[in-house]
């Protein structure tokens, strides 16, 4: 389990870092594709310290300058290799409460699986903005970046 963790958050991470690397090229970047990208981080790291059990430092939809973005992705990437890294129990139920303070309860391998589908999800959405907008968006299915 620890290696197919490992394996789609450097998966995860690639995507990520390409997508930061392009945002910092693009003359006007788009206000949605910046948005969304910031919800990516954002939520990596509130599904961090709810696995942690830690108090998050940002909002689900708190916005961030292009400069910011690769440190926070950094330590969103520290951050669950060393959760995937220090677990024996994958199945281990785990208590949080949601941004709208209802309390859930999900295993971890579900949450940390969720990091990554959420992430794929709206890396789909900005592609989709980056078309709109006029701009190539970046091949980012896990078939690319096996190949």
């Amino acid at each position: 389990m620890k290696a197919f963790f490992n394996s789609i958050f450097d998966y995860n991470f690639h995507c990520n870092k390409q997508l930061i690397e392009t945002l910092g090229t693009i003359d006007t970047v788009p206000d949605k594709s910046l948005l969304l990208f910031s919800h990516i981080l954002n939520a990596h790291h509130i599904w961090n310290a709810r696995i942690r059990e830690r108090k998050p430092e940002f909002k689900v939809w708190q916005l961030h300058n292009i400069q910011a973005l690769g440190d926070i992705h950094y330590e969103n990437q520290r951050n669950s290799f060393e959760i995937t890294s220090s677990t024996e129990d994958f199945e281990k139920r785990i208590d949080y409460e949601n941004t709208e303070g209802r309390l859930f309860t999900n295993t971890l391998q579900d949450m940390l699986f969720h990091i990554i589908n959420h992430s794929a999800h709206h890396r789909g959405q900005i592609a989709m903005d980056f078309r709109v907008n006029g701009l190539e968006p970046l091949a980012s299915d896990y078939i690319h970046y096996k190949r």
